[in-house]
């Protein structure tokens, strides 16, 4: 195992899904800003959010990537590495929709709940049901960028 490259591929393959998310963001396909959401989690301060989320984006991107790589290296041979990390990223991309948007407003201290709307404090608005609130294309759009991270990952194990 080459754990430079996973590493480097790794880093690309969360630079190139956040790419595909923020440029989405930017065709109007979507409202979704991962970055500014993990930001606001850790700073009220809206300008530094973006910053601060964009790192901690990129780590836990590089850090999902270590469990891709462990999935690939406990199937050895039996798939096409970059189809069963699409496959996986599909998987990681339900359970982000499903299950991860629904506690997100939970955990997050300056996001508002669909029970209890926006306030002083909480003033960003809740994914709601398959982060449908921030338009009908953020499903598509987060199962697509997830296939193309996980197929990325993928084709640099078995690089």
């Amino acid at each position: 195992m080459n754990w430079l490259a996973h590493a480097v591929g790794a880093f690309g393959g969360t630079v190139a899904m956040t790419i595909l998310i923020s440029g989405s963001r930017g065709m109007g396909l979507t409202r979704m800003d991962i970055p500014f959401m993990l930001g606001t989690m850790l700073t009220p301060d809206r300008d530094k959010a973006r910053w601060v989320g964009v790192v901690v984006n990129l780590v836990n991107g590089w850090l999902f990537a270590w469990i891709y790589f462990a999935a690939f290296a406990l199937h050895r041979g039996i798939w096409s590495y970059p189809l069963f990390g699409a496959a996986i990223g599909l998987a990681h991309s339900l359970f982000v929709l499903t299950a991860g948007m629904s506690l997100l407003p939970s955990l997050h201290p300056r996001m508002a709940t669909e029970q209890c709307g926006p306030g002083v404090k909480r003033l960003l608005e809740p994914p709601g049901f398959m982060a449908l609130n921030y338009g009908a294309g953020t499903p598509i759009v987060t199962v697509l960028a997830h296939l193309a991270y996980g197929a990325f990952l993928g084709w640099c194990f078995s690089a």
